[in-house]
């Protein structure tokens, strides 16, 4: 684990000499992945690195971990809240489809918990031109397979050094670093409404991707489910699309 953190470290210094800027920042959710990127990117850039807290509509133990993730790592922080914004935003948006008789019930939970994703990567990249620094992404390899990502929310960053780890590693890897116990142990979780977790969403267990990226043998129906995320999610993992003229 050693090896694997100091060789991610290098490589993220290699991407701040690359890109000429002057370091990196993370937004930390209170989740092991954005605990982990938050310790790497301090280990990396000591002096020019940032964890940003960005409150909208969230579960305050989420705030509270994201705290404590923020400490365990001695990064230096910034927290926006985005809580009125939002509701600015998406009450006008919905207003306005009323009007045209036009708002579809069935889809507001999702597209209120985009557009949160949406606004929170605004901000992370206009706090980013302030500082001269990279947004780096906190997906690991089960959640970038399954598109387990807002397109253009927590999909929309410069790096992404976890994006080779199954989440298994990612939970090693965050005992190793020092995150906190209570944010290792937690049941992952997007927060995106009350009682949400990852895999009641998905439909299937991180420790199941795991295994069907390492190539073991998982069930059938588990099968499906991983491959037929993968196929629906194949527009995020790749450049929008034009025509050949």
């Amino acid at each position: 684990m050693q090896e694997k953190v100091e060789k991610i470290v290098a490589w993220l210094q290699e991407k701040i000499k690359e890109a000429n800027v002057n370091g990196l920042l993370v937004g930390v959710s209170g989740g092991i992945d954005s605990a982990v990127v938050t310790h790497l990117i301090k280990r990396a850039a000591p002096d020019n690195s940032l964890g940003v807290i960005l409150p909208c509509k969230s579960n305050p133990q989420d705030m509270e971990d994201a705290k404590k993730v923020i400490d365990s790592a001695g990064i230096n922080s910034i927290t926006v809240d985005l809580t009125e914004t939002h509701e600015v935003l998406f009450s006008n948006i919905q207003t306005q489809l009323r009007e045209q008789q036009d708002e579809n019930e069935d889809s507001q939970q999702l597209a209120d918990a985009n557009l949160r994703a949406r606004l929170r990567m605004s901000t992370l990249y206009a706090l980013a031109a302030n500082y001269g620094y990279l947004v780096v992404g906190t997906d690991n390899a089960a959640e970038f397979y399954t598109g387990y990502f807002t397109k253009y929310g927590d999909g929309g960053v410069d790096l992404v050094p976890l994006v080779s780890l199954a989440k298994g590693e990612v939970r090693e890897m965050a005992k190793y670093l020092g995150v906190p116990d209570d944010v290792v142990n937690k049941k992952p979780s997007a927060g995106l409404w009350e009682g949400q977790t990852d895999e009641s969403e998905m439909g299937v267990t991180y420790d199941t991707i795991d295994r069907y990226l390492k190539g073991e043998e998982i069930p059938q129906e588990d099968k499906d489910i991983i491959e037929r995320l993968h196929k629906a999610s194949a527009h995020k993992r790749e450049i929008a699309p034009g025509p050949s003229l």
